[in-house]
């Protein structure tokens, strides 16, 4: 029996399939080479944890993940021209502490996403670029396996070494800062200038911040999970100085589902910046 869930805003409130719920807001065409959409996705608890741990070891609670979660995580995966990580990502995948999903379709079960990209005209497989300050990271073969365009976004005092020893290896190399840090004005336009037009952060909270305090995000997708989970040392969405009028941000849509995880209930909401410059669809 198919997943439902409840559209709770904008009204009616009615009831809908879950599937399919994400690739209806169409965001695969909301951008343009000269203003790509910027759209990132998160999953916290009512107490605001996203991840517990200390940073570089962090992990995400189980009990925050879901199928449903999952599913919706990966119909904005697909339609992305462009998929924006970190080497702290590639490092947890080397090291088995996170599963690799940088590839649409090709987990059991979702091969309809893949054949969803081909009728969107959409690329076999996203790119993939890789914000790092350090450059120090592996890059997982699936990568290449899957004929994936490969970009490494850096600032401009990056060790010259090592970005010297990645163009040697074929790389493309991004300069988007003035610092060792990628900043999130710069890495927009260098993207766009390359033909990118949707964007999606597979990133944590620094490129969500960056995004954010330089006013390049388009949207953001959070599930909030009906838990409070504590911990004495946590990740939440962003870290820094107050973010003021960068962090106001407007509900466009919410989503009850009532059932996971493990029965305590879960909201998934669509927010966009107060002043956003993008026209609103209606769905």
């Amino acid at each position: 029996m198919p997943q439902k869930i409840l559209q709770l805003y904008p009204p009616p409130i009615r009831e809908s399939a879950l599937k399919g719920t994400y690739l209806a807001h169409k965001v695969h065409v909301l951008g343009t080479s000269d203003k790509p959409f910027v759209y990132g996705n998160f999953v916290s608890s009512l107490d605001g944890r996203i991840a517990l741990g200390d940073t570089g070891v962090s992990q995400v609670p189980k009990s925050l993940t879901s199928d449903n979660d999952f599913r919706l995580f990966l119909e904005l995966q697909a339609q992305a021209d462009c998929l924006i990580t970190h080497g702290g990502y590639l490092r947890a995948i080397a090291e088995r502490r996170l599963d690799d999903i940088l590839q649409v379709g090709v987990q059991p079960g979702t091969e309809d996403l893949a054949l969803w990209r081909a009728s969107a005209g959409l690329a076999a497989q996203p790119a993939v670029v890789v914000a790092s300050a350090s450059l120090d990271f592996p890059l997982p073969e699936s990568i290449r396996k899957h004929g994936q365009r490969l970009y490494i976004a850096t600032g401009r005092r990056a060790d010259t070494a090592r970005v010297r020893k990645l163009e040697q290896q074929g790389h493309a190399v991004i300069f988007a800062g003035q610092e060792r840090q990628v900043e999130g004005t710069a890495l927009t336009q260098a993207l766009g200038s390359l033909g990118f037009k949707s964007l999606y952060l597979l990133a944590g909270p620094r490129m969500l911040e960056t995004m954010l305090r330089e006013r390049v995000l388009s949207r953001l997708y959070l599930t909030m999970t009906h838990q409070i989970i504590g911990g004495e040392k946590f990740h939440t969405l962003i870290d820094g100085p107050e973010l003021g009028d960068g962090g106001r941000l407007s509900l466009r849509s919410l989503y009850y589902d009532a059932s996971s995880p493990s029965g305590a209930g879960q909201w998934f909401g669509q927010f966009e910046p107060a002043a956003g410059e993008y026209l609103r669809s209606h769905f």
